[in-house]
């Protein structure tokens, strides 16, 4: 799931995701004025309610207002059989932790990784 079609880009770069996108069109802001409502979120419930989506994958930017969407879509999605989750946030590569502000670096480092892995790549 993402907020527009520029996401979709950024995404379909990396080449490592292959899968459907769902595009919100938006975040929640209300200081913008923008509800759920203004979101195209009813048309993701309809989908979950025909079983024909086993996971969803949050890919919202890191601000209050994608957090808050990310929220309000974990309530939306509670009753449906589908796995939720969200892309890693963490440090940048080629980023210096010196600079790094303290919920990205937390997160970095509860959301950690065995280095193994890493070189697996």
């Amino acid at each position: 799931m993402v907020q527009d079609y520029r996401d979709i880009l950024a995404i379909e770069k990396t080449g490592l995701y292959k899968g459907h996108y769902h595009v919100l069109g938006g975040l929640i802001s209300p200081l913008e004025g923008i509800g759920p409502a203004n979101l195209n979120i009813e048309s993701l419930t309809e989908k979950l309610k025909t079983n024909s989506v086993n996971e969803i994958i949050l890919a919202l930017n890191a601000t209050m207002e994608g957090e808050t969407t990310s929220f309000y879509i974990f309530k939306k999605v509670a009753p449906y059989d589908v796995k939720l989750s969200a892309i890693a946030r963490g440090i940048a590569v080629g980023d210096e932790l010196e600079y790094a502000d303290e919920v990205t670096l937390g997160r970095s480092i509860t959301n950690r990784i065995p280095f193994d892995s890493i070189l697996k790549k």
